[in-house]
């Protein structure tokens, strides 16, 4: 009996020596982890990325990740056995003090297998440079953690098929590139954790604005107020002693630009929803600003009750001619259910321009699009800064809510508010502004709210008819139903 007993007491310190060891079941239980953080685990997008002021938790999700796919206990993800992934510093030292520490801190001691040094003693790893830890996974095999350093050069980065990397702070842009051919034949996945503190890089072309509209593109902000550990004394001490510039960057993880920016107020958070089913109600009109070598930018706005605006589709190509496009207006508006008149046509707003004729053809293009059943109206105020300053305070969020809303399927719209940027003058840079034109083309029409029509019975529709029917052959009705 005594020596059950004492069995019995050897597993339970063993459970509590492995327990203390066990951050990543800490973790799991959502005691050391936040919304946001939860939200980059569930994401399935291949190429994810957490734009993350200091101590905001970023660095957290990104080694907890690498450790979750590696083990192969993954909570939101179909597991593998025996991956091959890489942890990328900018530099030895970093991989030393920050990574690697922390890769270290949700690997329990008997999860590692093995550990190869670059410098240093395998027995004290935290003190050296790891080179690869070989850890054991939940399917009976080993999955393998390497470490690399920018510094290195792209050429360490060849060779190599990966199932996943995880970049500790921005790469250049050589390192990135490599890195991303590493995943492709095993359909692995890119991760990244950084302070956006370089300015409008390669990172903020092609992951936050998206120009390539990459699908697997997927990104989060954290700052300092979405992490509950964080002591509110602390906060605002570095608060006193920060520039706006450098707040933007450190506290909330923004990229520095909104100096420059036409519209600062444009928050994804709070503009961008996703869809729902909008009543016919609501439904106004399409705005077109018409293109054939530069994309043609099409949206479809409704407008509800209280005024405010939801930008609920969007067509965007270019090097298409008008034939194309009508039926892509078509197509997106059937699919809305968006309401035609007597006729099946549809209504919308255009650039004036289209309204020329060219020695190219002998219609304009508000023509050609009037042929084909979309009757627009080129009667819009173009006036650039009394429209800037009109989707300004539809964006203004100064009493609590704004007055615009934008479906996240717009991806073409959301990125142009985000590039959009004064130039050296007075206006705004004619890039990328298609959609930036149109919409201030709707906004500048006045919206009106939606009105709510009271719903006629059908004995309301009968009595009325006999009344015009009696009122047309001179007599009055009799009884009152």
């Amino acid at each position: 009996m005594n020596e059950i007993t004492e069995k019995i007491r050897q597993i339970e310190r063993e459970q509590e020596r492995r327990s203390e060891h066990d951050h990543l079941a800490r973790y799991n239980t959502g005691k050391k982890r936040h919304k946001k953080q939860i939200a980059f685990h569930k994401c399935k997008k291949r190429n994810r990325w957490v734009f993350g002021g200091n101590r905001s938790g970023k660095t957290e999700c990104g080694a907890a990740e690498s450790v979750y796919l590696a083990r192969g206990n993954h909570p939101y993800r179909k597991n593998r056995p025996d991956l091959f992934g890489w942890v990328v510093s900018l530099s030895a030292q970093v991989q030393r003090d920050v990574a690697q520490k922390k890769i270290l801190h949700y690997l329990r001691p008997d999860w590692i297998a093995d550990i190869v040094m670059t410098s240093g003693r395998k027995d004290s790893p935290e003190t050296g440079v790891i080179d690869q830890i070989v850890v054991k996974n939940v399917f009976g095999g080993t999955s393998v953690i390497g470490f690399k350093s920018c510094d290195q050069g792209r050429e360490k980065f060849q060779g190599s098929s990966l199932d996943f990397v995880w970049f500790d702070e921005e790469p250049p842009r050589e390192i990135y590139e490599e890195c991303v051919m590493r995943v492709l034949d095993r359909e692995g996945d890119i991760f990244g954790t950084m302070t956006p503190l370089k300015g409008l890089t390669f990172v903020y072309e092609e992951i936050y604005l998206n120009r390539g509209n990459n699908p697997e593109v997927w990104y989060e902000f954290m700052e300092w107020a979405d992490n509950p550990f964080l002591s509110k004394r602390e906060i605002a001490r570095l608060e006193q002693s920060l520039d706006e510039t450098t707040l933007q960057a450190r506290k909330l993880g923004r990229f520095c630009t909104r100096e420059g920016l036409v519209y600062p107020e444009f928050d994804e958070s709070v503009h961008v929803i996703e869809p729902f089913s909008v009543p016919t109600e609501w439904q106004d009109t399409i705005s077109i600003d018409p293109g054939l070598k530069n994309p043609l930018s099409a949206h479809w706005y409704a407008t509800d009750f209280d005024g405010n605006v939801y930008v609920v589709a969007e067509h965007y190509r270019a090097g298409e001619d008008v034939d194309f496009h009508a039926r892509a207006l078509h197509e997106i508006s059937d699919r809305l259910g968006w309401k035609r008149d007597g006729r099946g046509r549809l209504s919308a707003l255009i650039d004036p321009a289209a309204g020329q004729r060219t020695l190219a053809s002998a219609k304009s293009v508000s023509e050609l699009f009037y042929e084909r059943g979309i009757l627009v109206n080129p009667r819009v105020n173009k006036d650039v800064f009394s429209g800037i300053a009109q989707v300004k305070s539809y964006l203004n969020v100064a009493n609590g809510l704004p007055n615009l809303y934008i479906f996240s399927c717009c991806t073409c719209l959301i990125r142009e508010f985000k590039g959009y940027f004064w130039g050296s003058g007075e206006s705004p840079e004619k890039r990328d502004d298609h959609a930036m034109d149109e919409l201030r083309y709707y906004l500048m029409s006045r919206p009106r709210p939606a009105s709510l029509h009271e719903e006629e019975s059908p004995v309301k529709r009968d009595k009325e008819r006999r009344i015009r029917r009696l009122r047309q052959g001179g007599r009055r009705p009799s009884g009152g139903g």
